[in-house]
């Protein structure tokens, strides 16, 4: 039985080196190549019958790109694989890519033998991510893990809000009507409770948590 594939990738050279390694293995039929996202939506609106088992997708393209294409794919069938092969390794994108039920993340720069393990694996019904982006999905687990583990008070809140908004320590106190001196022992608190270097890191916690707006 041969497989149908389809590739969306607007590098004309990494699409080219695509074709030849899949065009050497006699299982797949390239059904269509596309360099953007949305020719490949159109496509399967517009075939909605047709037997189509993988899609293998870049993230960046210029009109609709690999995440939202991911996202289409598995609102409208769901039995069709999605496979990411992309040079970003960006912890959001590989997380709503898992979200949205992506079969396979392996970066550009992958051997041709990883990438065709990575195929075979999913046209089998299972999941193939590379170990660089499953480190990278673990290790952000567990360092969100981590931040739910740290609690603040409400206070505390305050003072890291104020530091991430750049008010001097005699700004911070006068507004939360209390001395320097326990405005500069909050700060010590906070740069050891979450373990920062120093008002930068506090400022970069404060973004991440959402408690002020980039």
């Amino acid at each position: 039985m041969k497989y149908n594939l389809i590739i969306a990738d607007d590098h004309k050279m990494f699409l080219d080196g695509l074709l030849s390694i899949l065009n050497s293995e006699k299982e797949y039929n390239i059904l269509l190549t596309a360099k953007d996202g949305k020719y490949i939506a159109k496509y399967l609106e517009i075939n909605p019958n047709e037997r189509i088992d993988l899609i293998i997708t870049d993230i960046s393209m210029p009109g609709l790109d690999g995440i939202s294409l991911n996202k289409i794919i598995k609102e409208r069938n769901n039995n069709i694989k999605t496979l990411v092969v992309s040079m970003h390794n960006d912890v959001d994108m590989i997380d709503n890519l898992i979200e949205h039920d992506v079969d396979g993340y392996v970066p550009k720069n992958a051997e041709k033998g990883e990438f065709l393990k990575a195929i075979k694996t999913i046209l089998k019904g299972e999941k193939y991510f590379s170990k660089e982006i499953k480190d990278i999905y673990l290790d952000n687990k567990f360092a969100k893990k981590k931040n739910e583990d740290i609690k603040l008070t409400q206070r505390e809140i305050d003072v890291i809000t104020l530091i991430a908004q750049e008010h001097t320590t005699q700004e911070i106190a006068d507004q939360l009507f209390l001395s320097k001196h326990t405005i500069e022992s909050y700060r010590k608190n906070l740069i050891a409770k979450l373990n920062v270097r120093n008002l930068a890191g506090l400022t970069k916690y404060a973004l991440k948590m959402k408690y002020i707006k980039p």
